[in-house]
């Protein structure tokens, strides 16, 4: 048997999961799956127990899409995810239906949109590296100072802990002991 389930998730207790599960009862949810925590938090154990539950030809019901995704790739994510599974999706407030032609379109649109958006911050991304070396920075990670690393090893072999040695250096202390691994475990460099 097929049906509709429906989720809500609120961010705090003081909000309203009753509101919403009241809505998505009279949307004709079955059962109400609910989570209260941040859309931020990606554990959202009342979201994995709908999807455990669900079956193919379900349609998973939200009062708002940002209920189910904080960012347009999360959401196109979990509604691929429910599309390989036969799972539609319903939202009440934007009114898109994914078993319908209309509603499959819009998430296409959606998708197009986040691919724009990821297509803008990589050129942003490589302008902005691009002005930086025209300004003559170098960016990414500096260098490693082997001076620095060697007497970072010295002082280790006089008996100091690689952890204080990297922190009298300045340097960090997975340097040194990736380091100190890389040299043999020799802790000091003619």
């Amino acid at each position: 048997m097929t049906g509709i389930l429906g989720y809500a998730r609120v961010s705090t207790g003081d909000q309203d999961v009753a509101g919403q599960t009241m809505r998505l009862t009279q949307a004709g949810a079955i059962k109400v799956f609910t989570d209260v925590r941040s859309g931020r938090n990606m554990d959202r154990p009342g979201l994995q127990e709908l999807l455990v539950y669900a079956r193919h030809g379900d349609t998973l019901a939200v009062v708002r899409l940002d209920r189910l995704g904080r960012s347009l790739g999360e959401l196109l994510t979990t509604v691929t995810m429910l599309k390989e599974r036969g799972i539609a999706l319903l939202s009440l407030e934007e009114k898109i239906d994914t078993s319908s032609a209309a509603g499959e379109l819009i998430f296409h649109v959606f998708g197009a949109i986040a691919h724009f958006e990821r297509r803008l911050i990589a050129e942003r991304t490589k302008d902005g590296i691009a002005a930086a070396r025209a300004r003559g920075k170098r960016p990414g990670r500096r260098p490693l100072d082997i001076d620095r690393v060697a007497a970072a090893l010295k002082l280790v072999a006089a008996g100091l802990s690689p952890t204080e040695a990297a922190r009298q250096l300045g340097l960090g202390r997975s340097t040194v002991y990736r380091e100190l691994v890389a040299s043999g475990g020799r802790a000091s460099v003619s």
